[in-house]
């Protein structure tokens, strides 16, 4: 049987892709590295479509697989755009990115790969990233209206309005959001091992009066109501407690009834010499 040949290899190897590349970018390359097995490569901003062309033609990868973004807010250049690119014939990615503020735009590459369009149209709806000469830059998967960009790090969980459509209204409304919780308040402290504040609730028992005290026991003797006027009820109360207490009506007495016999034998032994005559005798005969 002979052996089947691939196009491809099974396992691509980075060994010497690095250099190749860095070399045939030339002054494009800001950055460049290999880490936890890909490459890594920074473009300046305003060369990324001359790079990525590049990387395409003459280097043969042909496919963009994913335009994805990334929130660094305290750098001056916040967002990182990370191009995901796949060779099919050598069956190797490489990672591309470039770095962008909040306000300044990065170019298109819808001009070499028409996919594009949609993955920048993510980024820019998340992020908020700018992509210039994009022939449609819309909001992608946030609401009509919706303002703010979900992704990025400074953005706050409530606060803002969701849409839905109201069976009462026959219309699609807006609303504020509202959490079941505030996602944003974790103090990871036990209230059973003893949190240092009051807990919601606690604080009605600092403010709340406390039982009075039982007084102590002037003597061991209980006490006891001896006259109706102790019963401390009133006069009504007074009144009855002179009525004379009704007598216990009889107890009633449980007559035994005997036992009843066994039945009669219908046994003719049993009637000899009683002179009557047994069942069987007066029973007709057939």
């Amino acid at each position: 049987m002979s052996a089947v040949l691939h196009s491809s290899p099974k396992f691509a190897d980075n060994a010497g892709v690095l250099d190749t590349l860095v070399a045939a970018l030339g002054a494009h390359i800001v950055a460049s590295k290999e880490e936890h097995g890909e490459i890594v490569l920074t473009v300046a901003r305003a060369a990324i479509e001359d790079a990525l062309r590049l990387l395409r033609d003459e280097h043969d990868y042909q496919q963009l697989m994913e335009i994805a973004g990334v929130d660094y807010p305290d750098r001056p250049e916040r967002f990182e755009v990370v191009y995901m690119l796949l060779s099919v014939t050598k069956n190797h990615r490489l990672m591309v990115k470039v770095s962008a503020a909040e306000h300044t735009p990065v170019p298109t590459v819808t001009t070499l790969w028409p996919v594009a369009g949609w993955l920048e149209r993510e980024v820019f709806d998340m992020y908020g990233v700018i992509f210039a000469d994009n022939p449609d830059l819309r909001r992608i998967l946030t609401d009509y209206g919706f303002e703010g960009h979900p992704f990025r790090k400074d953005f706050p969980l409530t606060g803002y309005v969701e849409l839905r459509y109201s069976e009462e209204d026959q219309r699609v409304v807006y609303e504020p959001v509202k959490l079941a919780q505030d996602l944003r308040q974790f103090d990871f402290m036990s209230p059973w091992e003893g949190a240092n504040y009051v807990l919601p609730g606690d604080e009605k028992a600092s403010t709340s009066p406390t039982t009075p005290p039982v007084p102590p026991m002037t003597s061991d003797k209980p006490k006891t109501t001896d006259k109706p006027k102790d019963a401390g009820a009133g006069e009504p109360a007074n009144a009855e407690a002179t009525k004379p207490t009704p007598a216990s009506p009889p107890a009633m007495v449980e007559t035994k009834l005997p036992e009843p016999g066994a039945p009669a034998s219908t046994n003719a032994e049993a009637y000899k010499g009683s002179g009557k005559a047994s069942p069987e005798d007066e029973a007709p005969k057939s």
